[in-house]
């Protein structure tokens, strides 16, 4: 007879990053975002593909499915889904999704199985039922979470708000498997247009984010922000927050900021006169949130006494801030969750239920992301023998696909990396990555130029053999999910350009062999040809999509940048010279093909 397991479902709902992960005997056997199926960045709406993803690579049915445990911070989720059966919300749940909405089992259920949490306790479940610690402290910072009404865990009266007010930061302590809220801050409701309201909020993420909606036209261009940060000068924009005595203020912006952007379809961004402008705006936004992480980092540690500090929400996913934190806040131990962003609230909720519904003990630890399904060497093969494939590339499978990899990286080639499980969360952490060589300045502009297709300022992550990492950057602290930005040693700068930021730090990311044998294997051999142990990582995708979770999806960015090669699993897969005569008609009929489908009239 089969092992019976037991199945715990987590899921983030409607809006932006949903997700799914799914847990078997309290280990997490697969999670999904949304935006890797449907390929729309930040995928919202419905979650009927990430719990089949799921499903189906652990081979199980929603009937095998003990518990399911769901987040939405808009609303709690049976609420929400009551409003979007009376009500049109096609950013939240657009009409092509209504039929599979209704016929689910999920929508509008009343199980019992099925339960609603609120949003920073699903952050906080995320963080420290994963770390690998027994005791220590939680920190939580995002734009905005649950109203005060809809939180379901205690926490200290003196931290007074009216039902309206939405949650910006919450601080706990943990023991094992019991979680205390030491800290709300609120954010009250602000007037606004429409659904500009939040990022007008007087919180911490909510700032970020509207200082990004002024430079940027988007909200969600966080990681943007940062990277323009360092360009900015010093203290030519006054204070954006002020921390006085523990008490957050937000002053209301005023009519100085009168420069942001406005797309107007043929305006090129970089070249806007506004950008000194920009840049120092962005340099106050990102000092400001700095200095009162630490500030509430420190407040955390003293009050605690707490050698180990967790992080998520998506404040976290600030690793240039996340440095200061880990360096100067005095943990021992610093550890975020690699998919800090909402997408990981689907972890929290799956641990949430695991935890405290089924009342089972922690045995997981997080050390690596890579839990998307596997795809066999079938898979793989399956897509290099499509006909309009077959013809443009050569495929070669290596005895040493690392050896030879790693001489095509010191060739000066661009290796899209395909293998094994993909990553949880927004950075690509060596399964689904663009790997170059960090030793000439102008692999940077290679990359924009052929592939990403980026801002020029943006920079370029490294990946570094762990046991070299502090030979090469500054600080102890480990860094294995890219979340953490590091100052480069200056003997080091001229040897590694490509991945050195104008402000002479990186984002490192530190592989160990027993997390990723791989790509520990290549590093190894591009250190033994070129004396380096240290690649450029960034996501393979281009601006814009999503990053590559298929051997299809691969192919399809493989064929339509200037990616060199491609490595998928022991298969080397080159262009060959019929590519530059099929590649153009196969855009020309994409073109097509998506004109016609936008301007097609329904039947």
């Amino acid at each position: 007879m089969p092992e019976k397991h037991t199945y715990v479902l987590g899921l983030n709902t409607y809006d932006h990053d949903v997700s799914a992960c799914l847990l078997r005997d309290g280990a997490i056997a697969f999670a999904i975002a949304k935006e890797r199926i449907t390929r729309a960045k930040h995928a919202s709406g419905f979650y009927k593909e990430v719990i089949d993803y799921c499903l189906e690579a652990e081979g199980i049915t929603l009937d095998d499915v003990d518990l399911v445990v769901r987040n939405c911070y808009i609303l709690p989720v049976p609420e929400m889904e009551e409003r979007l059966v009376y009500f049109d919300a096609p950013g939240f749940l657009p009409e092509f999704e209504r039929g599979d909405a209704a016929k689910h089992p999920l929508y509008l259920s009343r199980q019992d199985k099925v339960v609603t949490i609120s949003h920073h306790l699903a952050h906080a479940y995320s963080a420290f039922a994963v770390s690998p610690f027994e005791q220590g402290v939680v920190m939580i910072v995002d734009g905005v979470g649950s109203y005060r009404s809809d939180v379901m865990e205690s926490f200290p009266a003196s931290d007074t708000a009216t039902p309206l007010a939405r949650e910006s930061e919450s601080y706990y302590s943990f023991n094992g498997t019991t979680l205390e809220c030491l800290k709300k801050v609120w954010m009250e409701p602000d007037r606004g247009f429409l659904s500009d309201e939040f990022y007008n909020m007087p919180g911490l993420g909510a700032l970020y984010s509207r200082a990004s909606t002024y430079i940027f036209g988007d909200w969600n261009k966080c990681g943007e922000l940062m990277g323009l940060a360092p360009y900015g000068r010093r203290d030519q924009v006054k204070h954006l927050l002020e921390l006085n005595d523990g008490k957050l203020h937000v002053p209301q912006w005023t009519a100085e900021f009168k420069q942001p952007y406005v797309f107007d379809g043929s305006s090129n961004w970089e070249k806007h006169p506004a950008m000194r402008h920009w840049e120092d705006l962005a340099w106050r936004t990102q000092d400001d949130t700095e200095n009162v992480l630490l500030a509430r980092a420190r407040w955390l540690r003293e009050t605690t006494g707490a050698k180990n500090l967790c992080m998520a929400g998506g404040v976290a996913l600030n690793c240039v801030a996340n440095g200061r934190v880990a360096r100067e806040a005095g943990f021992e131990n610093v550890w975020v969750q690699p998919a800090a962003g909402d997408d990981g609230i689907a972890i929290g909720c799956a641990y949430y239920g695991w935890l405290e519904i089924l009342k089972q003990r922690r045995a997981f630890v997080m050390d690596h992301a890579y839990v998307g399904r596997r795809y066999s060497d079938q898979d793989a093969a399956k897509e290099l023998q499509k006909f309009l494939v077959r013809i443009q590339v050569d495929a070669v499978r290596s005895d040493d696909v690392c050896r030879d990899t790693a001489k095509l990286l010191a060739d000066q080639k661009v290796i899209g990396w395909f293998q094994d499980r993909s990553e949880f969360g927004p950075r690509a952490l060596g399964n689904r990555s663009l790997l170059a060589d960090p030793r000439k300045g102008e692999m940077k502009d290679i990359l924009n130029s052929r592939v990403k297709h980026r801002q020029a300022f943006r920079p370029f992550a490294p990946i570094v053999l762990a046991e070299r990492m502090k030979e090469i950057f500054e600080g102890e602290e480990d860094s294995p999910f890219m979340l953490i930005a590091k100052p480069v040693r200056p003997e080091w700068r001229d040897k590694i350009p490509a991945i050195v930021h104008v402000d002479g730090t990186a984002r490192v990311q530190t592989v160990r062999e027993e997390t990723n044998p791989m790509l520990y294997r290549l590093l190894k051999e591009f250190e033994a040809l070129t004396g380096v142990p240290v690649l450029i990582n960034t996501s393979f995708n281009i601006k814009g999509e999503p990053i590559v979770e298929t051997p299809q999806d691969a192919v399809n960015c493989f064929l339509t940048t200037g990616v060199d090669h491609l490595v998928m699993h022991d298969t080397i897969v080159s262009k060959n010279a019929m590519h530059k005569v099929v590649a153009p008609l196969v855009n020309i009929y994409t073109d097509v093909r998506t004109l016609v489908a936008s301007t097609a009239q329904p039947a």
